[in-house]
């Protein structure tokens, strides 16, 4: 499978600020993800000289030298991280909103494969790596679906898709040709907002709802994002009333789960506990909140709740196992 070329940037930026050796050419086509797909010495060079003259239009510090305690050593690459790293950074409030959307981004497990498989290529080649640089990003929020990396990629290249989309019962599945403008994260959840051909208007799809295989459709830069428009507020707006709630009857262990007592009422004791009841805003997402207090809390309704919770806790012993 080939590895895109920003993956494979990323790749090399990695490795170059991960060591305190001058890597050589060839030490880092055997380390780097990406360049053992060039079919000749000739090809690898070229796109070895690329990526670095694109490293150094970015503003990355790349600095050639050789070994001093080698005799006869070939010129070699590094990144010195005292002058690639920024200093101090003061935010403002919108500012700091701003990264931490993209940090979620980056916490995907697409980018921290990319991040993990690196440095642990670069420790088995005998490597001597920085042990202060990151070594695996544990993502916030999964992005799990098939549907992520092809919708990332038609983002970057303005490029529409189309794609089977299943909607809520009783509304089927219907394929659908979409401009995508984004791909973000809110409540937990993907989504895709972009233009709908078919409907002629602004729609969001659930990235979970997407059956099958996503296809790119027409040229790259197509269309353009409308300037000004807010991905957040165009899911807020169609996603569930965040006025709606769901009536929730749930078993805690005595003196248990505090998080989850807070926002209950006490209806009955049963069991060695107590059984509550909740409103719950979002009962979607309430199933991976509710799971993660384990054993102290069951779920007694609604069914669909209840199966829900039970799956992720299955799921979670199964991959423990």
């Amino acid at each position: 499978m080939a590895i895109a070329r920003a993956e494979r940037l990323v790749n090399l930026v990695l490795c170059l600020l991960s060591t305190r050796q001058y890597l050589t050419a060839e030490r880092i086509r055997a380390i780097v993800p990406g360049y053992h797909e060039a079919p000749t010495d000739e090809a690898f060079f070229r796109m070895f000289e690329r990526d670095k003259s694109e490293l150094r239009d970015l503003g990355v510090p790349l600095e050639t030298g050789r070994q001093s305690n080698v005799e006869g050593a070939e010129d070699g690459y590094r990144i010195a991280r005292r002058d690639y790293e920024l200093g101090d950074i003061d935010l403002e409030p919108d500012e700091a909103a701003a990264v931490a959307l993209a940090a979620r981004l980056w916490d995907s497990p697409q980018l921290t494969g990319a991040v993990h498989g690196a440095l642990i290529k670069l420790r088995a080649a005998g490597v001597d790596v920085d042990q202060d640089a990151p070594a695996a990003v544990e993502p916030k929020v999964r992005a799990n679906e098939p549907a992520f990396p092809p919708l990332l990629q038609a983002v970057q290249a303005g490029q529409a898709v189309t794609f089977d989309y299943r909607k809520p019962p009783p509304g089927g599945q219907k394929a659908r040709t979409v401009e995508p403008w984004g791909v973000v994260a809110w409540r937990g959840k993907w989504y895709l907002v972009g233009w709908d051909r078919d409907r002629d208007d602004t729609r969001c799809f659930r990235l979970s709802r997407i059956v099958g295989t996503v296809k790119p459709v027409g040229k790259s830069g197509a269309f353009k994002v409308p300037e000004g428009t807010d991905l957040m507020s165009l899911i807020a707006r169609t996603e569930v009333d965040p006025h709606h709630t769901a009536p929730a009857k749930i078993w805690v262990a005595k003196d248990r789960a505090q998080g989850l007592r807070r926002h209950a009422k006490i209806v009955e004791e049963r069991d060695g506990g107590d059984v509550v009841e909740i409103d719950l805003k979002f009962p979607d997402s309430a199933a991976k909140w509710l799971a993660g207090f384990g054993p102290d809390v069951v779920v007694l309704e609604p069914e669909v709740l209840q199966k829900s919770v039970r799956d992720r806790l299955q799921g979670a012993l199964e991959g423990a196992r």
